[in-house]
């Protein structure tokens, strides 16, 4: 099971709103030849850590591909270059956003490239609430904690609502 973050807070002339940004880079993954099987709801959730930053798009797809997950992370940190992310400042605002969360349950050893699962999915409502949306099933591989639990240990305090 391969599960990705896809987060947006800035709008763009060539993308339009953040919405659509994570729509155009989930197209551009299938065009690349991965595979969306499930993608979630979206999400309005305001920036962590709090800062006045616009409130962020934020979702969870299930992918399937033969890519090794040094090569599924290249693909997306090309996808955020080709749509206009520029990495200056953690936690600045970005047009788009795509993180490895998970990748088939693996773990990584200290110092390896990608970090699985994600170093601070358990830390996010806004992607533990959409994971849990396409991914019920889904437990954390180090914790071995299921969705619900996942849900009950969030930080208090993180304002995540639907997009409707």
């Amino acid at each position: 099971m391969i599960l990705i973050g896809i987060g947006a807070n800035l709008s763009t002339p060539g993308l339009g709103t953040p919405r659509n940004a994570c729509e155009v880079a989930l197209r551009e993954l299938e065009k690349q030849g991965i595979a969306i099987e499930r993608r979630s709801r979206w999400y309005r959730s305001e920036p962590v850590p709090v800062s006045d930053q616009p409130w962020y798009i934020n979702g969870v797809a299930l992918l399937q591909t033969p890519l090794p997950p040094d090569e599924l992370l290249q693909r997306l940190h090309g996808i955020e270059n080709s749509l206009g992310r520029v990495r200056k400042v953690r936690n600045e605002a970005r047009v788009i956003d795509l993180d490895l969360l998970s990748y088939d349950g693996l773990v990584s050893q200290p110092g390896a490239c990608p970090i699985l699962p994600h170093p601070r999915l358990l830390e996010r409502a806004f992607v533990v609430l959409p994971l849990v949306e396409v991914a019920p099933e889904w437990r954390h591989p180090v914790t071995g904690k299921s969705g619900k639990e996942l849900i009950s240990g969030l930080p208090a305090g993180q304002v995540t609502e639907l997009d409707d």
